[in-house]
């Protein structure tokens, strides 16, 4: 047993770091393009425009992290952007909504997607902007990471071109996102090359962290999902929570057990951040602190696994929840930022896997590339 831990660490290792060259290729060479989309993007904004964002399948979560991104911005201070996930009847909806000033984002497979080009060519017909990227042919795993560094990108940059406008010489907030930007006033065409440097920095410090996070959490990485898979081996599920951005990478790993890729099995898993109506009516009838709870207590068995994804390590809902797991006998699993934050403290995790940073994008970006090598691992040790 030792010595295959010790080879599932090696390979979780190897399976993190490949993920950078992968990243920083593709950003090398669309980071000016990118820069050019947020400029527009941000005109478009200012003119009263919206991001119409949506997805098919698996890749509605996209969608779902688009839109909460852009309306509740992660940095204290930022304008809520109008934006909304369209996916789950895209093309009527946008049809019957979308404007010339607006902004349209489908979310697909690297192959392509008929209805999803469809999609977009009528938006584009009534004028809307439909920016287009076109990542390499990637594991489906990969190709949902990159989107997900890629409209975090989107987010920070639309952001800088607007400060811009409005300060002048100052960029204000996103000085420590941007250091280029703020010693002089500068038209917004002179500094697209400088956002774009700003954005590979970005993707520097994500491979970073990656790269932390593959030295010094690869066994702990490996540890749990041997545990995980115990659990499942015993007829448990995965029962995944989170908040906002988090909130749609639960969604996304629940799918990716249930709907995986060809060739890897299915497993059983639920996210109870997919489900608004028992989120809304829990939060207004008892309140927020309990609405991953209840659901937990409703659908929890003590062969399950309770995995909690959080940046911060400190959110209650997610703390009342896996007190309630562990009482009950669940394994606990949780994906943390910063320092672990009071669920590491507290020991609330059998696991706690953590990405030690105290920027919101960044880590979450990282915590994705941790949970499809959770999955891909579950796939290795089924297959032993």
């Amino acid at each position: 047993m030792l010595g295959m831990v010790r080879n599932l660490a090696a390979e979780v290792e190897t399976q993190l770091l490949e993920r950078n060259a992968v990243f920083e290729t593709f950003f090398a060479a669309e980071a000016h393009g990118l820069a050019l989309v947020c400029r527009e993007m941000s005109e478009r904004f200012l003119k009263g425009g919206r991001l119409l964002a949506f997805g098919r399948g698996p890749y509605a979560t996209d969608a779902q992290h688009v839109s909460v991104e852009f309306v509740h911005p992660v940095i204290v201070g930022k304008r809520a952007l109008p934006a909304l996930d369209l996916s789950l009847v895209f093309r009527p909806w946008l049809d019957a909504i979308v404007r010339p000033e607006d902004i349209v984002m489908g979310f697909g497979p690297p192959e392509g997607d008929p209805q999803i080009e469809d999609a977009l060519a009528m938006a584009r017909s009534r004028g809307a902007m439909t920016p287009a990227f076109h990542p390499p042919r990637l594991h489906p795993f990969l190709h949902q990471e990159l989107m997900e560094i890629l409209y975090h990108t989107l987010w920070e940059t639309v952001h800088v071109f607007f400060e811009h406008r409005e300060l002048g010489d100052d960029v204000g907030a996103s000085g420590f996102l941007y250091p280029f930007l703020g010693e002089q006033k500068q038209q917004t065409g002179d500094i697209v090359n400088q956002v774009a440097e700003s954005i590979l920095m970005k993707v520097r410090d994500d491979a970073g962290l990656r790269e932390r996070v593959a030295r010094e959490e690869s066994e702990k990485i490996a540890n749990a999902a041997q545990a995980i898979h115990e659990r499942l081996a015993r007829g448990g599920k995965l029962i995944l929570f989170g908040n906002g951005g988090s909130a749609t990478d639960a969604n996304d790993w629940a799918i990716d057990c249930v709907l995986p890729p060809d060739g890897y099995r299915p497993i059983p898993a639920i996210s109870l951040a997919m489900e608004p109506a028992n989120i809304t009516a829990i939060a207004n009838d008892i309140g927020v602190d309990v609405i991953f709870l209840r659901q937990l207590i409703a659908h929890a068995r003590p062969e399950d696994v309770a995995i909690a994804i959080s940046t911060s390590g400190g959110s209650r809902n997610l703390i009342v929840a896996l007190e309630e797991a562990r009482k009950r006998g669940l394994l606990t699993v949780a994906l943390l930022g910063y320092d672990g934050g009071e669920i590491l403290r507290r020991g609330l995790a059998d696991w706690p896997l953590i990405v030690r940073s105290d920027y919101i994008p960044r880590i979450q970006e990282v915590q994705a590339s941790i949970y499809h090598v959770v999955r891909e691992t579950l796939e290795v040790i089924a297959r032993a």
